[in-house]
């Protein structure tokens, strides 16, 4: 900075305004009588002046803080000419603004050259006791006031440094303050001057990197050399942006190479003022470590260190902006799905289905190439991205060598467990196509899953207008039963041994008719009970029945019973019994005239209290059958543990007797069975003449078929009947 803007700033920081001026010299009494007088003696004093400013310099060499100063003669004439100029504007000069400036002017300069402020008062002394001589001359008390002057600058070069001290000490203290709370912050601090490029920094700003002050450069190259290749575009672009007034402060974060060569994270915050950018720089390196830590674990599974959904949706907008590019290779995406876990964990618990998780997640890893990626999706589901495929075959290849990793036994806790698993394969699904990839692999796992489980497949097109359908099948059937889209039909259950085979019974069956179209049985019961559904219409299907059959008994045929099929939900709802029992009283109909028929699948899923809910009903008086047996497990610890009446063959059985040798065996050693048991027999199924036959001979009493009759509406049912006459 120059003396001219060192000098404003020496006006604006003492506050010598006009009114602060005229306040000094009203203080001193000062007029415009004591300009004339100084005015009137100025041109006779000249000599004076000359022979003082001699004799002062020569005063002066005998002093080394002063006489190195002087010892150039260029020097000592050029300073004697201003001190003569300096006494003849003392004595002459008018008392403006120019005056004041020009007289802080050579003060400045006095500091600036090292002169002290108590060389400048002695010689202020020195001056005044001349001009005493010169001006009273021998007069009495000329000694006297010439001690008394000498006495007086001593006093006040004291009150000077006292003043000068106590400041210091100020702000000694106040850049204590300053240093300690530095310190206590732990930054450090940069001062920049623009113009000229010159950079300082503090000491604990270059033991951030591991280095002292000497080893850094004194412009701005040297900090910037240091900041991350990475980091710098955006750190320049910060500090433009400031200098431009964009941004009230630069406050930017990045990396800056420190001693060892490892880099570290900091805060660069700063203001432009003046010409210079001064700032702070904060050690951010363990706040970066702390929110890399928490970035981690919003993106990874903490139990097997895999990623999880969030990671895998960047990773899947990674791999789809790669498909986007030229020569890009095939990429394919594996869902992983665990056969059967919940059965590990409801036996052996969670702990150690999470050690079964571990490993598996290991064994995935295993069959991976380094850049393949593979996530948790959540609970027992995996999913695996494969970049860079020749096609999509190498993703069934890759499929397959999991399902055969994970065939290999576990050992866990002692316990050797085999675990598999079903996996759906698909391409990566671009932007615009009507079904995401996640939902793609979805669709194939479940695929895989209906096909029999441990098995991979792929996703097809088919899939999609498959799952389609049936989310439309699901939609309209939970509205089915309140638009009053289903019906029920009947087919008779025929007694045979008597002379002349009467209908004894009613099988219900349930219809669906949507759209005016029917819809097969076949199609939306699995969807009736995987949705839930299946426990509204099923009570619904046990009202309706109850209230037709005792309808029928109320016209005539009163033995007639009704046999309803019973599923696995409705079975397992809290109080079926009661409400079953509840039916039966509004609907008038006797327990002894309702058969709930059950399979073997079902008293498989819960064996305590599906049996306490059977024999509620049993003692009740309602009849049990066992529906399709022979088709399932069939335990016959089933048949004596359980409280049954009837045992229904299967249709599958009966189609082929007599002329099947083995499934005549067969249906001949179950209706034995039955019988043996105490059982009623009725073969489903019957529908040519042979069948009867055979049915006949075996001692089977009850039967049902096209033979007899194929399903009915009620109201069609007794108006044509026809009973076949063997």
């Amino acid at each position: 900075m120059g003396l001219g803007p060192k000098l404003d700033s020496v006006l604006e920081r003492i506050g010598l305004s006009t009114m602060e001026v005229d306040q000094r010299l009203t203080y001193l009494e000062w007029s415009e009588e004591d300009g004339r007088h100084l005015h009137g003696r100025a041109a006779e004093l000249e000599g004076c002046h000359q022979r003082f400013i001699e004799q002062l310099y020569d005063h002066l060499r005998h002093y080394p803080p002063l006489g190195a100063i002087l010892s150039e003669p260029a020097t000592l004439a050029r300073l004697k000419c201003s001190q003569f100029e300096y006494y003849r504007q003392l004595w002459d000069a008018p008392q403006d603004a120019d005056y004041v400036r020009d007289r802080l002017r050579i003060g400045l300069v006095h500091q600036q050259v090292g002169v002290e402020l108590k060389w400048y008062l002695g010689a202020y002394r020195l001056y005044l006791d001349q001009m005493l001589a010169d001006l009273i001359g021998d007069a009495p008390e000329a000694k006297t006031y010439a001690s008394l002057l000498k006495r007086v600058f001593f006093d006040m070069s004291l009150a000077i440094d006292t003043y000068g001290a106590a400041q210091r000490q100020a702000l000694e203290d106040s850049e204590a303050r300053f240093a300690r709370a530095l310190r206590g912050a732990n930054d450090g601090i940069w001062d920049w001057d623009l113009g000229n490029d010159r950079l300082y920094v503090s000491e604990r700003w270059a033991r951030m990197l591991g280095l002292t002050r000497d080893n850094l450069g004194e412009g701005s190259t040297s900090w910037f050399a240091r900041v991350h290749p990475d980091d710098l575009p955006g750190l320049r672009k910060a500090i433009d942006a400031h200098l431009r007034g964009s941004s009230a402060l630069l406050s930017h974060e990045y990396r800056i190479r420190q001693r060892d060569g490892n880099y570290l994270w900091v805060l660069a915050r700063g203001v432009v003022t003046d010409g210079r950018m001064a700032g702070s720089q904060t050690d951010i390196s363990q706040h970066k470590a702390s929110e890399h830590q928490l970035s981690h674990a919003a993106r990874h599974d903490p139990l097997t260190g895999l990623g999880n959904r969030l990671r895998l949706d960047e990773l899947l907008r990674q791999a789809l902006m790669r498909q986007h590019r030229p020569g890009a290779r095939e990429s394919g995406l594996l869902f992983i799905d665990l056969d059967r876990f919940k059965l590990i964990n409801d036996s052996l618990g969670h702990a150690v289905g999470d050690r079964v998780l571990v490993e598996v997640s290991q064994r995935l890893l295993r069959c991976l190439r380094p850049g393949d990626h593979l996530a948790r999706f959540g609970g027992d589901e995996f999913v695996v991205l494969l970049d860079d495929l020749a096609s999509l075959c190498d993703a069934e290849q890759v499929a397959q060598r999991m399902l055969d990793c994970l065939r290999q036994p576990l050992h866990v806790d002692g316990r050797t467990l085999v675990v598999s698993a079903s996996i759906g394969i698909t391409g990566l699904m671009t932007d615009g196509q009507a079904i995401d990839t996640l939902q793609a692999a979805d669709l194939a796992l479940y695929r895989a899953k209906e096909a029999g489980k441990a098995q991979y497949a792929r996703f097809s097109l088919e899939l999609q207008a498959e799952a389609q359908r049936r989310l439309d099948l699901e939609s309209a059937l939970a509205q089915a039963l309140r638009r009053e889209e289903f019906s029920l039909h009947y087919q008779p259950i025929v007694r045979l041994d008597s002379d002349s085979p009467h209908w004894e019974a009613v099988e219900v069956l349930l219809r669906w008719k949507h759209d005016g179209q029917s819809v097969s049985p076949l199609d939306f019961i699995p969807a009736l009970e995987e949705s839930g559904e299946i426990v509204p219409v099923g009570d619904w299907v046990l009202r309706q029945a109850c209230r037709q059959t005792a309808l029928w008994q109320g016209q005539g045929y009163r033995d007639l019973y009704c046999s309803v099929n019973l599923s696995s939900r409705q079975l397992q709802q809290p109080g079926f019994a009661a409400r079953v029992q509840q039916i039966l009283a509004e609907s008038g109909l006797s327990p002894r005239s309702l058969v709930l028929e059950i399979t073997e699948s079902l008293l498989m899923q819960d064996g305590a209290e599906t049996l306490a809910c059977l024999r509620e009903l049993a003692a009740e008086g309602v009849r049990l059958a066992l529906d399709d047996f022979g088709t399932g497990y069939s335990s016959l610890g089933y048949l004596k543990r359980y409280p049954l009446h009837i045992l229904k063959v299967d249709r599958s059985f009966i189609t082929r007797v007599p002329d099947d040798p083995e499934l005549s065996a067969i249906c001949r050693a179950i209706i034995g069975l039955g019988h043996s048991l105490g059982l009623e027999v009725v073969a489903e199924g019957v529908e040519r003449q042979e069948h009867l036959d055979f049915l006949r001979a075996e001692g089977c009493r009850h039967a049902q078929g096209f033979l007899f009759s194929k399903p009915l509406a009620p109201e069609q049912l007794f108006q044509t009947r026809v009973e076949h006459q063997r």
